[in-house]
């Protein structure tokens, strides 16, 4: 059997002694050879060496595959875990992206805390990923491509081998005979990575054979100069922090220069962990700011995420779908009421109504009659009056009686007759709207 060098893994240093170990196992060429060298650092299964490995489900393969890894890990004595997930294959990412967060929530849900998840990452998917950034005009962040060890989760994600090429990964596997699973998947050139991989990244080598080596370099330079501007980022970034960490005051980002602005905003969309805001998704917030509308609503989405601007506010979520506008239930107030998107509605300090009552969304033109008033004011100005941004009022729950009439709206706002009610009784009304 020939030999061959096997590449070398430095444990990193984080701020939790001897953190476990979890690697990201798939079957492929790569994983194999980060198992297999793992497994045979006395370091690494001091520290809880265990594998996992993600059944999606899209390949008839599935199961097969997952056999092959229970076969291994076995073989090497290193613990696997198998986590089944469900893709959404309407996911507006796609149905890569939607496998790929599926993944992405599996490994999370799996990693202990203060944990390393290793994946198997070398120099030739550092030099696909640099490319495929730079085609989509990143910056220098996107540029620097994949960290070697950035926090994931409750713990850190770890690529050590970051630096190895893929052959010398194929020569590691086949002189220690070791076995691995080749997904037909990985030779699609539908998928751009594919596409790059195999009719781009050929090519460059053909003219420039230290082309991987080249882009690899141009990303460690990038995730240089990204680490160099953070600092200022940071503080750009916080004198616009509200006290819901998905909102951001405008004033203070508006006053920067406009590249200042855009690299603000890509940090707290990363810290959100929402996909990377594309270039014309900061064009497009540039135009709106340069408009100077502040009353008009703007929405920019992409990737399942979308950014939001009601008068002074920015407000970035992963897209929801819109609730159904002729939703309704019937509630007593004797327990909390989930609503349709997630959240709740409660009544605190009374044990129910005197009668049931019905709750449903907002429709247009509603009126209610407020404490104090004389007469009854349109809901809608009530709210506008409450400064109340325009997605809190998309999913704002009213209670209507056997009338229509509105007795409130979430916990913003009662109308004289049910207020008189519930201060008879001191109570109140909880709306916890759907967590982002």
């Amino acid at each position: 059997m020939s030999t061959a060098p096997a590449p070398m893994i430095d444990l990193p240093d984080t701020d939790v002694t001897a953190p476990p170990i979890l690697i990201a196992y798939s079957g492929g060429l790569d994983s194999t050879v980060l198992l297999h060298l793992l497994a045979a650092m006395p370091a690494a299964r001091e520290r809880g060496l265990r594998a996992v490995h993600v059944h999606h489900g899209l390949s008839d393969r599935a199961d097969t595959w997952t056999a092959h890894c229970e076969r291994v890990c076995t073989a090497l004595k290193v613990p696997l875990h198998v986590a089944r997930v469900v893709v959404d294959r309407r996911s507006k990412r796609g149905l890569e992206g939607a496998a790929r967060e599926a993944r992405h929530a599996a490994l999370a849900d799996v990693l202990e805390p203060g944990g390393l998840l290793a994946l198997a990452h070398h120099r030739d998917d550092q030099a696909e990923t640099f490319l495929l950034r730079a085609l989509r005009a990143s910056g220098p962040d996107g540029l620097a491509a994949m960290r070697p060890l950035r926090p994931f989760a409750r713990g850190w994600l770890w690529r050590p081998l970051l630096d190895v090429p893929r052959d010398a990964l194929h020569a590691y596997a086949q002189a220690h005979a070791l076995a691995w699973i080749e997904d037909p998947a990985n030779s699609d050139l539908a998928h751009d990575r594919n596409f790059v991989r195999h009719k781009i990244l050929p090519a460059l080598r053909e003219r420039w054979p230290h082309a991987d080596a080249a882009l690899a370099r141009s990303a460690a330079l990038n995730l240089e100069a990204a680490g160099l501007l953070a600092d200022d980022d940071a503080l750009a970034l916080a004198g616009a922090r509200t006290d819901d960490a998905n909102v951001l005051a405008i004033e203070p980002l508006r006053a920067l220069p406009p590249a200042r602005r855009a690299r603000a905003l890509r940090r707290w969309i990363a810290e959100l962990d929402l996909p990377p805001i594309p270039a014309i998704g900061i064009a497009q917030i540039e135009a709106d700011l340069a408009d100077g509308v502040p009353d008009a609503d703007f929405r920019f989405a992409w990737s399942g995420a979308e950014l939001r601007r009601w008068r002074d506010r920015w407000r970035a979520t992963r897209e929801r779908t819109p609730l159904a506008s002729d939703w309704s239930d019937q509630w007593d107030g004797r327990l909390p009421l989930i609503l349709p998107d997630g959240g709740t509605l409660e009544l605190i300090g009374a044990s129910a109504f005197d009668a049931p009552l019905r709750v449903r969304l907002r429709t247009g033109g509603e009126r209610i009659a407020l404490p104090g008033r004389t007469h009854s004011h349109s809901l809608k100005h009530a709210l506008q009056d409450l400064s109340m941004p325009t997605w809190e009022r998309e999913c704002l729950p009213l209670l209507v009686n056997a009338d229509d009439d509105v007795l409130a709206a979430g916990d913003r706002l009662c109308s004289a007759a049910f207020d008189a009610w519930l201060r008879a009784r001191d109570a109140r009304l909880r709306w916890t709207p759907a967590s982002h």
